[in-house]
């Protein structure tokens, strides 16, 4: 005959191993207790029953605690990446393909690499900021139409995920004051992912990268920018390159120039094809003297651009969205 003891280590087992645990509540061996019980002598049927709602008792333990191990595990959140389906058993292999850096990672570092050789220092953008940092330190006054041209999204808070990295300029500007006044030179980029309220087709996005240079010192000249510019990009291309400007207006600059390229021979480009690459000019007087910068003795030219629109010239890459799709077709051609 079964005893109350042995059958608790028998269901206990079986309550840890199943997706039912509730189910053991209803397994024969507990009626045959329950029956036995009524063959034993009078005197012994109370203890017998004593033992058997104990039992009972233990059980109810040990199902709610494994419920609640299955509830936890039900909770647990679904692996989006998993190469199966979320309701399929797990395969015995797995795949084994390696994944690859981004286009954008390689070609920044890329970026960065050439400027850095060039002796610029690099800083990285923030992707949260404040209206003085967005606006009003580079000329932009308050209600001023220039703003709308930036058109961005704002916390409710009211920090500004950054439209341009120029938010960077005055932060820049004030901490290489001492080395300008040093007898030094300020020579600057800001790279890193901006934000903008754009309906998003093959050569607009909402989130995209820009990188930016600032060069300040006592006697820069837009000869200068424009060397500096046609040196980088023709270190990026690996090849010559024709160049020109047109005015542009940036309330940062002034003079405010677009700084074109001749579209490359080895993508399909013809003498007299032009490709805009960025904005730039000599900083204005008004964004000097907010970071404390006497323009009457100094004087300094930036720049910025898209660097989305740098890669896919390079690369021919005819749609800006293949960069956020997450496509692997798109990202094993850079692997």
């Amino acid at each position: 005959m079964s005893t109350p003891d042995t059958v608790r280590a028998e269901l206990l087992a079986r309550i840890q191993s199943s997706d039912q645990p509730h189910e053991v509540l209803r397994a024969p061996e507990l009626r045959a207790l329950a029956d036995e019980i009524k063959t034993l002598p009078p005197e012994q049927r109370a203890n017998a029953g004593r033992a058997l709602n104990e039992l009972k008792q233990a059980l109810a333990v040990a199902i709610d605690e494994r419920q609640a191990v299955l509830d936890d595990a039900a909770l647990a959140p679904i692996d989006v990446t998993a190469p199966w389906d979320a309701n399929s058993k797990r395969p015995d292999l797995l795949p084994t393909e390696y994944g690859s850096r981004h286009p954008i990672s390689v070609e920044l570092e890329h970026i960065i690499d050439i400027f850095t050789r060039m002796g610029f220092d690099a800083h990285e953008s923030r992707q949260l900021d404040d209206d003085w940092n967005m606006f009003g330190a580079l000329n932009f006054p308050e209600g001023h139409p220039a703003r709308d041209g930036y058109d961005t999204f704002r916390t409710e808070e009211g920090f500004i995920p950054p439209a341009h990295t120029s938010t960077m300029q005055n932060r820049v500007l004030k901490d290489g004051k001492a080395k300008l006044e040093a007898g030094g030179q300020i020579a600057s980029i800001s790279y890193g992912r901006v934000f903008r309220n754009e309906d998003v087709d093959a050569t607009h996005e909402h989130t995209f990268y820009q990188q930016e240079g600032v060069f300040v010192s006592k006697d820069a000249t837009l000869g200068q920018m424009l060397g500096t510019l046609r040196a980088f990009f023709e270190e990026y291309y690996g090849q010559k390159l024709a160049i020109k400007t047109q005015p542009g207006y940036f309330p940062f600059v002034e003079p405010g120039l677009e700084f074109l390229i001749e579209k490359p021979a080895s993508i399909g480009g013809k003498p007299g094809d032009w490709l805009e690459m960025l904005g730039c000019g000599m900083i204005h007087p008004n964004v000097l003297s907010a970071a404390g910068i006497d323009p009457t003795k100094y004087r300094g030219f930036a720049w910025g651009g898209g660097v989305e629109r740098m890669i896919m010239l390079k690369y021919g890459i005819e749609d800006l969205r293949h960069f956020e799709s997450g496509k692997l077709a798109f990202l094993r051609k850079f692997a």
